[in-house]
């Protein structure tokens, strides 16, 4: 038995927990550097504000319909998520966080006990001590739990949004209520190739031959078949090291200056370092690039990216902001206005696994320097100590015209009560 747990509209709500005057109101987020619609209030979507709209296009309506619109503030998001699945942990030892507002539970062993009763208990109980909705599917397959969970919040008000696929007719019903494209699990280029056979719901789908399906989707095509049809096919996945990693970002103006771009490859490198301390790991090869702003037609265009392979595998700061400096120095135009830049690691191994090179190696002083900036900056918040090449104001450069507190991430942010 599994329990697919989703907040509802998550930014937003956040951002309604210390703002309850804005519940009922439309309420809209926005991704890095205030450029498009990343989040809804249900009155917002009301309103025909799609997901993805850039902002500067929508602007007019905002001020005509009042609506609530919000930076990204995500320090506070991330906390609030760390909140709820807390919580989630205490109602089941089998927990797989599939996202920063989702996860999925286990109930193993629940034979005795009422489960429907438990995840009303849970809802409430994520409600009450964090103030953040959420809906709750459950299923005897992880897949089928998400097709509940997308019924209990596409009707609230008859689920209470606590929905459970418990019998064949419920399972039926639900598959022929959901649309093809909606299948968690089938792609885009899937969709369109299902639509066009007129496989248009997710039970036209259960009924294709096992063997066309595995042809043409492959062994995961095959399994999820299996899991709609009710037969447990995924299990929860445990969190492995990622293989790649990347920090990338756009900027809040026109750059043009080498100097302007090399404090931002630095940082962007330093990042993706610590990243890698944070799951002891290394890297061996690493890629920069940079891009200009292609919405501007009136300036030449320009996008270059290099990957380079480190003599030695590393983790260190100090020597992936170097070779990553080196990497930009190798494809950056003077006379160019940039929008964009990155930085991202590959080739990642776990750090107890070192290979030595004969005639370059990592500095052996820099691993317990690094613990020490780590262990700093995890006490005293992101960044207190960081390379001179850094800039010293600020981590990095977002516009965030319409960023609400940190409330509960920065003691300077902290809700003050009046009595």
């Amino acid at each position: 038995m599994f329990a697919l747990v989703d907040c509802n509209n998550f930014y937003v709500s956040c951002e309604r927990v210390f703002r309850p005057d804005l519940i009922g109101k439309p309420v809209v987020v926005l991704s890095n550097n205030d450029g498009c619609v990343i989040a809804r209030s249900n009155e917002a979507k009301a309103l025909g504000i799609p997901m993805g709209a850039p902002a500067f296009k929508y602007e007019k309506l905002f001020n005509e319909q009042g609506v609530e619109v919000f930076s990204a503030n995500f320090p506070l998001y991330g906390d609030m998520s760390h909140r709820v699945m807390s919580i989630l942990s205490e109602y089941s030892p089998d927990i797989e966080i599939y996202s920063i507002d989702e996860a999925f539970l286990k109930f193993s062993g629940f034979q005795h006990i009422p489960v429907y009763a438990h995840c009303k208990t849970m809802q409430e109980q994520v409600n009450k001590w964090t103030g953040i909705p959420i809906s709750i599917g459950i299923a005897d397959t992880k897949a089928l739990a998400k097709v509940a969970n997308r019924i209990a919040k596409k009707f609230p008000h008859e689920t209470g949004g606590v929905y459970w696929i418990d019998t064949d007719t419920k399972r039926i019903k639900a598959l022929k209520w959901l649309g093809i494209e909606d299948v968690w699990g089938i792609g885009r280029q899937h969709s369109r190739r299902l639509l066009a056979m007129g496989i248009k719901t997710a039970y036209d789908f259960t009924q294709l031959p096992d063997v066309w399906v595995k042809k043409h989707m492959s062994i995961m095509g095959l399994r999820l078949k299996h899991e709609l049809l009710g037969i447990p096919s995924f299990d929860l996945e445990t969190p492995a090291p990622r293989q790649s990693i990347a920090t990338t970002r756009t900027f809040e103006s026109l750059y043009t200056d080498f100097e302007q771009l090399r404090e931002r490859i630095a940082t962007f490198a330093v990042m993706c370092a610590e990243k890698l301390r944070k799951q002891n790991s290394c890297c061996a090869a690493l890629t920069v690039f940079i891009l200009t702003d292609r919405f501007r037609e009136d300036l030449p265009q320009y996008g270059k990216s290099i990957t380079i392979q480190l003599p030695f595998a590393t983790n260190s700061s100090i020597e992936l902001t170097k070779f990553a400096i080196q990497a930009l120095q190798q494809i950056f135009k003077a006379g160019l206005h940039y929008k964009k830049a990155g930085v991202i690691v590959h080739d990642i191994t776990p750090a107890h696994i070192y290979q030595a090179t004969l005639f370059e190696t990592r500095n052996s002083k820099h691993l317990p320097l690094m613990l020490a900036i780590d262990k700093i900056n995890a006490r005293f918040g992101q960044q207190k100590i960081r390379l001179a090449s850094q800039d010293l104001q600020r981590v990095w450069k977002m516009k965030q015209a319409r960023l609400s507190p940190r409330y509960t991430t920065d003691i300077n942010d902290i809700i003050i009560i009046k009595v």
